[in-house]
């Protein structure tokens, strides 16, 4: 079967295994048998632990398979299958969110929360800057406002470094965030998980503040982060 299969299955295997391939990367095998990516390559990750994360969840089903909880074996077939035959397309996607970036667009009013906003955001960009040599004007409103040619190059630089599957966990911090220059941020360091989501949803925990909680707009949320910890997590493994 494929990792992707999104029916529910009766648990078919007893153990799953890492093996080590001759190219140096990492098979996942469930009873000695390779798991197949959606297009019917063996899956094949760069790292052990990686790996080893992966025939982590498969091990934890249960009596059937839930495919919703193997996040690491998604992720990885995305690598695997969508991104690493055009890297240079996802380099290029993600690039486009910093030309656009959520840190760049400023609340006109209130005062209070384009103080906020300013408060968790310059020091985001002032790393970007002085890591990136990348330099990002900030406006208010929604008005388009275009950024440094070399200042988008220097980021898309430094994203051909890091291969297709940390590509794709960056990517999905990226779409889940808005915001491509907090997820680099995020994952060289600057901040950690909750506050780099704290950061990306201001505008969210302003209203929330202003006007009380709407819960299913919550849940959605914390669904939401459980995805950006755990792409976090693939991308320091891989």
């Amino acid at each position: 079967m494929t990792a992707s299969d999104k029916k529910t299955l009766k648990r078919f295997y007893k153990a799953a295994t890492v093996a080590e391939q001759d190219n140096g990367s990492f098979q996942i095998h469930l009873d000695g048998r390779a798991v197949k990516t959606p297009a019917g390559r063996p899956l094949a990750v760069p790292t052990c632990a990686l790996a080893e994360a992966i025939a982590e969840e498969w091990n934890a089903q249960g009596e059937t398979i839930a495919p919703h909880s193997l996040f690491y074996t998604r992720l990885a077939n995305s690598a695997a299958d969508a991104v690493a035959p055009r890297e240079g397309e996802v380099v290029g996607d993600i690039a486009s969110f910093a030309a656009s970036d959520l840190l760049c667009y400023r609340a006109p009013f209130p005062v209070e929360l384009a103080a906020q906003q300013a408060e968790v955001w310059d020091p985001v960009l002032a790393f970007i800057r002085d890591t990136y040599g990348a330099t990002f004007e900030v406006t208010t409103g929604v008005g388009h406002i275009a950024q440094p040619p070399a200042s988008i190059d220097a980021i898309r630089n430094a994203l051909t470094a890091f291969g297709p599957f940390r590509l794709a966990a960056l990517h999905m911090m990226t779409t889940l965030t808005g915001s491509a220059l907090l997820a680099l941020a995020h994952v060289d360091g600057f901040l950690d998980t909750s506050a780099s989501w704290a950061a990306a949803h201001i505008d969210d925990a302003w209203q929330a503040a202003q006007w009380g909680e709407d819960y299913e707009a919550a849940e959605r949320l914390k669904h939401r982060f459980d995805d950006f910890r755990n792409a976090s997590r693939f991308f320091a493994l891989a």
